[in-house]
């Protein structure tokens, strides 16, 4: 299915910034019909959408961040006053936060773009362990990997002992995960007498949410010839970026504007300057305009010599302010301070490392009083509803060791 390696993708910068600019103007007509939320932010900037210049006048609207978009839908639920009221949605997922995300039209082509840049096709067998619950991972990725022919295993966060299973049974030839994941797959396989290299026919792996790293790529290429390609999104937008046969950054989907700027001021940095990931989408269903990824990269203005002309991120070199991504979703303080009014004697802290290339979430309580194990058990059970994500070391800690200076969040991982 050739339409997601298209001509859009071959195109000039100027052509693709006109093409852009056309989208981008009808999408600030819609919305600031449709949404007084959205009006309101164009009339604050000054921005007429009849005479908006594109890209220059992208710098007048403010950056939405992520706290502020829980901050409009908690206000304002279920999309914060950004949606188009009479659109007709087929599903809404949700995120921690919580936010609420229409599902945008199934024209559009989320992830079909990373998986065809990854040579996956009609013939190819995908397992897709992304999870299929209320998350949008699980659904838009095999929505992907089925615009390109693929046959989709939605195997989810099925246990390791039967996604082994499946691998051997139905003899998938992609895996469509995180590299931790697989990693921990490889490794059940390997306790179960299989040898992943010779006796399953995955050849390609295509990995979001959590970075891979050089070894754990150096190993799956080279010990289990397992051809790995990485992808880029988040859920309030999604695919962002993704990498061709070169692996020399992350390409931009032609259905995102992306921007690279100083987080203080919001204004666009030089191509290999540092700064935040900002996004807008072009859709007529959720004017979210600027939003800030909080991930700080730097943009690479060279050409590509896949033949794709579209600018690249290189990577993810950070983050901005104080959520923090564990296992492929948000941690937040907003949803932190949620679950301590139902504690409100104690305080937490969460520190985030990383062990044999896993995340580790280590919840510190800071108890007035000792803790049963029935209270302890309550408490996990109240920040995995509460944060989506599970704790894997609780920490009993005395009352008089908190003050107002100790962070919410600590994130102790070193990447690269």
């Amino acid at each position: 299915m050739s339409a997601y390696f298209d001509e859009n993708e071959t195109q000039s910068t100027e052509e693709r910034l006109a093409r852009q600019g056309r989208r981008m103007r009808r999408m600030l007509r819609e919305g600031s019909r449709k949404s007084k939320r959205f009006k309101a932010i164009l009339d604050d900037a000054g921005i007429d959408p009849n005479a908006f210049r594109f890209p220059e006048d992208m710098e007048k609207m403010p950056v939405i961040s992520r706290e502020k978009l829980v901050e409009w839908e908690l206000a304002e639920p279920p999309y914060g006053g950004l949606d188009d009221p009479d659109a007709e949605i087929d599903r809404i997922f949700i995120s921690p936060g919580p936010v609420y995300e229409p599902h945008l039209s199934e024209d559009d082509p989320l992830w079909a773009r990373a998986y065809k840049a990854a040579g996956i096709r009609k013939g190819d067998i995908a397992l897709n362990a992304f999870s299929y619950h209320m998350v949008a991972a699980g659904l838009t990725f095999h929505n992907g990997l089925r615009k390109v022919g693929a046959t989709v295993i939605p195997s989810g966060a099925a246990g390791r002992e039967q996604q082994v299973q499946l691998i051997r049974d139905l003899k998938p030839t992609v895996f469509s995960g995180t590299p931790s994941f697989l990693m921990s797959i490889i490794e059940k396989a390997e306790e179960l007498n299989f040898q992943f290299g010779t006796d399953f026919r995955i050849q390609k792996a295509c990995f979001a949410a959590e970075p891979l790293l050089p070894n754990v790529r150096e190993t799956l290429e080279k010990k289990y010839g397992i051809d790995t390609y990485t992808m880029y999104g988040a859920t309030e937008v999604g695919d962002i970026g993704f990498e061709c046969r070169e692996k020399r950054g992350w390409h931009l989907c032609e259905e995102v504007y992306v921007e690279i700027v100083d987080p203080a001021t919001g204004l666009t940095v030089a191509p290999g300057e540092l700064g935040e990931i900002v996004v807008t989408r072009f859709n007529s269903v959720f004017f979210l305009v600027r939003f800030g990824t909080g991930d700080l990269s730097r943009l690479i203005a060279e050409p590509c010599p896949c033949g794709r002309t579209s600018y690249r991120i290189d990577g993810i070199a950070g983050r901005v302010g104080e959520a923090v991504k564990v296992r492929g979703l948000f941690v937040a303080p907003s949803q932190l301070r949620a679950l301590m009014k139902a504690w409100p004697e104690n305080a937490l802290q969460i520190v985030v490392d990383r062990k044999d290339d896993k995340d580790v979430l280590t919840a510190r309580l800071f108890c007035a009083t000792p803790l049963s194990d029935a209270l302890t058990e309550k408490f996990r059970k109240n920040f995995r509803e509460t944060c989506t994500v599970g704790i894997d070391r609780l920490e009993l800690v005395d009352r008089k060791e908190w003050d107002i200076q100790t962070p919410l969040i600590v994130d102790q991982r070193k990447w690269g």
